[in-house]
């Protein structure tokens, strides 16, 4: 039996939206067709969607756009990777220059600064960098 991609893929249940005019019942009711129910982030809290909005900002413009994807499957890969990055490489100013998975080495626990050979790693063909120290 061949595999294929939507045998590992699960529906989707919902879609959550905003309010905006873009979005209108036609559009609503091609999902509700297939058994998605539609969400609407309520009226009073305009900023509902601001962080998931900014978070697909940043996939645009450090991944997306710089890649030709060529279907669901490569979209998801390429996603997959950029997620693992994001969490556990990128580093965000709101957490001091951290990644949101980041757990401490051993000299900042110590306090002592690390010196040795640093380690390049190429993700997505190059288009992003991640650096760690050789052991």
């Amino acid at each position: 039996m061949a595999w294929t991609f939507s045998d590992r893929v699960e529906p989707v249940r919902v879609l959550i939206r905003d309010r905006d005019r873009k979005s209108t019942r036609p559009f609503d009711e091609v999902f509700r067709s297939v058994g998605v129910r539609i969400v609407r982030t309520p009226i009073p809290a305009p900023q509902a969607n601001g962080i998931a909005e900014r978070f697909v900002r940043t996939v645009r413009a450090e991944c997306l756009d710089s890649l030709l994807i060529m279907n669901r499957r490569h979209l998801e890969r390429v996603l997959a990777v950029y997620v693992d990055h994001h969490d556990h490489h990128r580093p965000h100013r709101s957490l001091d220059l951290r990644p949101p998975a980041h757990l401490p080495t051993i000299s900042e626990r110590s306090g002592r600064p690390e010196v040795g050979r640093i380690m390049r790693r190429d993700r997505l063909g190059g288009l992003i960098h991640e650096y760690r120290r050789a052991a």
